[in-house]
C-alpha cells in the first residue's frame, strides 16, 4: 500500500473519532390514535393493575411491620405488649384489630371490629392461629364486607410459640381506585360541590359539555363567576371601588398587578367583556388545575435494602438510578418544591426529608396531604433510601418542600397554583415539580412560571393523561421541561399526552411510592413520571451547583435514551431519562465558558481535518 493511501486511511479513521455520531435503537411503530372506548378500556386496566399492586405493597409492608414488632413484643411485659399494639394501631389506622398470642396461651387484643365484620372473618382468624401455631405465616384472600376490603395476617414468633395476628382494613384500595379513575380521566371530571365550574374549549373559549371521558381532551375548567385581570398600571383605590360597585364584587384577591375578581351577578364571559374598557394587559377565565403521576469505570452500588424496592420498583433500575448513585446521591442544599396536594408530614419513609412548606389553600395550617397525590410524588423523589422498609426515593439527601395548592378534591385554581410557584421560588427551591395541568394557556400562570424561571429554578411538569396531542399547561410553556410517561417495556404509556412540546419521558405506570397514613400505593400517570425527572434535576444540581437551569434541562435532554422514532419525537421528546449518563455529563460539565472552549477545540479539529482532506484532493489533481 502506498504512503498516499496509508495517509488517507489514517485521516478517515481519525475522522470517526472527532465527527459527531448519532446512535438510535430500532424505530418503534408509530403510536396510533385509539378509539375512545379502547382508551377507556386500557385506562381501566391500568387502574386495576394499580389497585392490585397496591394490595401487594400493603401486604408486604404489613408483614414487615409485624416481624419488627414481634421482637419488641417478646421482650415486653404484659402492659408493655398492650402499649406496643396500641401504638401500632395509632400509627397504622388500617390495622383495625391486633391480637398477640403468647406462650401462656393468653391473648392480648387491641382494636375493635363491628359484629358484621367479626362474623365474616371468624373462620380466617382461626386459620391464622392454626397456621402460626405451625410456625407458618398466614395471609387470607381479600375479604369483602359491606363493600369494604379486609384481609387477615398472621406472623409467628421465630423464637417461641407466640404469634401476632391482625385484621387489616384496606380502605386504601378504594381510595386508589377512586383517585385513579379521576386522575386518569376514566370518567369526566366531576364538578364537586366545592367548585362552581364550567368546561371550555381551551382554544376557542366556547363552552363544552363533557359527558364522556375522551371529551376531557383539550377542555379546561374555570370558575363560573370569576376572572383574572392583569392591569398595565396599578388601579387606584377609587378605581377598585368603582369596579367593585359595577360588577357587584363578592371577592377580590391580589397577587402583584394581577387580580382575581368574583361577581355576584356576572358570569365569566360578561366579566371579560367588562374589563376590556380598563387599561389591562389581559383578562382571562380563572382556570382550575388538576393532578396529572454502563461503563465499567462506574463504581458498583448495591441495591438498597428497602423492602419494596427489588420486587416492585422497576422504575428506578430501568433509568439506571442505582448505578447513578455511584456518581452522586444528592445534596441537602438543593431543595425540591412539590407544588401539589401537600404531603403526609408524618410518614415514616419521609421523615427528615421534608422541609417546612406552605399551604396556599389554608395558610394557617401545615401543608398536610388530604388526597395522597402529593405524598406519592414526594416519595418518588426523596423517600428514605436503605432504611429497610417501604420504597427508595431517587435521591438520598435532597429535601422536599411541600407546597399545597390543590385541595381535598385534587383541584386548585390558577391563583393558588401561581401563588405556590412564586412562594417556592422565594423560599429557596432549586427545582419545582408540577404534577398538575390544564389545557388553558393562562397568562397569569405563565407570569408565575417566568418569575421562577428568571430566578434560575428548574421547572418540571407532567404533560397529562388524556392521550392527546393538545398541549397542556404549565408543561407546554417554553420555560418548563414537559414530561411524558413510559412503561416497563420502554413504550409510551397508553394514557400519556404527547406533542412537539414534550422534552423527555420517564416511568409512569404502576409506580410504587409513599401514601398517607404510613401506607404505600401504586399509581400511574404522567404525574408519576414528572418527579423522576425532577429528582434527576436535583441530583444534577447537587453534583454541579454552578449549572444554570437551562443547562440542567439540556443535559437531561442530551443524555436521554432515544426511544421511538430516531431523534426527537412527539411521544418521548428526546427520550427516556438516563440517570448515570446525565450525572456523568454534569460531573464533567464545568461552566458555559468551558463548553465554549470545548466547542472551539472541536471546531479546530474539524477545521484541521478539512484541511487534510484538501491536501489529499490536491494529490490527485
Amino acid at each position: 500500500m502506498s504512503k498516499k493511501w496509508v495517509y488517507i486511511l489514517c485521516i478517515a479513521l481519525f475522522g470517526l473519532f472527532i465527527l459527531p455520531r448519532n446512535h438510535h435503537p430500532n424505530e418503534t411503530k408509530t403510536v396510533q390514535k385509539m378509539s375512545a372506548q379502547r382508551e377507556i378500556e386500557l385506562k381501566q386496566q391500568t387502574v386495576s393493575a394499580d389497585v392490585r399492586l397496591t394490595d401487594e405493597l400493603c401486604r408486604s409492608q404489613c408483614s414487615l411491620d409485624f416481624h419488627q414488632k414481634i421482637k419488641l413484643l417478646n421482650n415486653s411485659s404484659t402492659q408493655g405488649q398492650t402499649d406496643v399494639l396500641e401504638k401500632m394501631i395509632t400509627a397504622h389506622p388500617h390495622m383495625t384489630k391486633l391480637i398477640w398470642s403468647s406462650n401462656e396461651n393468653k391473648e392480648i387484643s387491641v382494636g375493635s371490629l363491628s359484629s358484621t365484620v367479626t362474623n365474616h372473618i371468624k373462620k380466617e382468624l382461626l386459620l391464622a392461629k392454626q397456621s402460626t401455631a405451625q410456625h407458618k405465616e398466614y395471609q387470607s384472600l381479600p375479604l369483602i364486607v359491606n363493600g369494604q376490603t379486609y384481609f387477615v395476617l398472621g406472623v409467628p414468633s421465630p423464637t417461641n410459640k407466640a404469634a401476632l395476628i391482625g385484621v387489616m382494613h384496606q380502605k386504601i384500595l378504594t381510595q386508589v381506585a377512586q383517585h385513579q379513575v379521576k386522575h386518569l380521566r376514566v370518567v369526566p371530571y366531576p364538578a364537586d360541590n366545592h367548585w362552581k365550574i364550567e368546561s371550555v374549549d381551551s382554544s376557542t373559549l366556547r363552552d363544552v359539555k363533557v359527558d364522556q371521558p375522551h371529551q376531557n381532551e383539550g377542555t379546561s375548567h374555570y370558575h363560573k363567576n370569576q376572572v383574572v385581570v392583569k392591569f398595565k398600571k396599578q388601579p387606584t383605590a377609587s378605581q377598585l371601588q368603582q369596579i367593585k360597585n359595577e360588577i357587584k364584587s363578592t371577592k377580590i384577591k391580589k397577587l402583584g398587578y394581577t387580580y382575581v375578581f368574583q361577581s355576584a351577578t356576572m358570569d365569566a364571559k360578561q366579566l371579560m367583556a367588562y374589563f376590556k374598557k380598563w387599561n389591562i394587559e389581559y383578562v382571562e377565565p380563572h382556570y382550575l388545575y388538576l393532578t396529572n403521576e454502563n461503563p465499567a469505570t462506574i463504581p458498583s452500588v448495591n441495591e438498597p435494602n428497602d423492602l419494596l424496592y427489588s420486587k416492585y420498583q422497576w422504575n428506578l433500575p430501568i433509568i439506571e438510578t442505582a448505578i447513578g448513585w455511584g456518581v452522586g446521591k444528592g445534596s441537602e442544599n438543593v431543595i425540591v418544591a412539590v407544588v401539589d396536594t401537600g404531603a403526609d408530614l408524618d410518614h415514616p419513609d419521609l421523615q427528615g426529608r421534608l422541609k417546612p412548606g406552605y399551604n396556599v389553600i389554608d395558610p394557617a395550617s401545615p401543608p398536610m396531604d388530604d388526597v395522597g397525590h402529593g405524598t406519592h410524588v414526594a416519595g418518588v423523589i426523596s423517600a428514605l433510601v436503605n432504611n429497610g422498609e417501604g420504597v427508595a426515593g431517587m435521591t438520598w439527601y435532597n429535601p422536599v418542600m411541600p407546597v399545597k395548592v390543590l385541595d381535598e378534591t385534587g383541584a386548585g385554581n390558577t391563583y393558588n397554583v401561581a401563588q405556590g410557584i412564586i412562594w417556592a421560588a422565594d423560599h429557596g427551591a432549586k427545582v419545582i415539580n408540577m404534577s398538575l395541568g390544564n389545557y388553558a394557556d393562562a397568562n397569569f400562570l405563565h407570569d408565575a412560571i417566568k418569575y421562577a424561571f428568571d430566578k434560575d429554578i428548574v421547572l418540571i411538569a407532567a404533560s397529562g393523561n388524556d392521550n392527546t396531542e393538545e398541549p397542556g399547561y404549565p408543561a407546554a410553556y417554553p420555560e418548563v421541561l414537559a414530561v411524558a410517561a413510559s412503561d416497563n417495556a420502554k413504550k409510551k404509556a397508553t394514557f400519556s399526552n404527547f406533542g412537539n412540546y414534550i422534552g423527555v419521558a420517564a416511568p409512569g405506570v404502576n409506580i410504587p411510592s409513599t401514601y398517607p397514613h404510613n401506607q404505600y400505593a401504586a399509581l400511574s400517570g404522567t404525574s408519576m413520571a414528572s418527579p423522576h425527572v425532577t429528582a434527576l434535576a436535583a441530583l444534577i444540581r447537587s453534583i454541579n451547583p454552578k449549572l444554570k437551569n437551562t443547562e440542567v434541562m439540556e443535559i437531561m435532554r442530551r443524555t436521554a435514551e432515544d426511544l421511538g422514532t430516531p431523534g426527537k419525537d412527539k411521544y418521548f421528546g428526546y427520550g427516556q431519562i438516563d440517570v448515570i449518563r446525565a450525572l456523568q455529563e454534569a460531573e464533567g460539565h464545568t461552566t458555559a465558558a468551558a463548553q465554549t472552549q470545548k466547542k472551539s477545540s472541536a471546531n479546530f479539529l474539524q477545521g484541521w481535518f478539512s484541511r487534510q482532506v484538501d491536501q489529499i484532493n490536491s494529490l490527485f489533481s
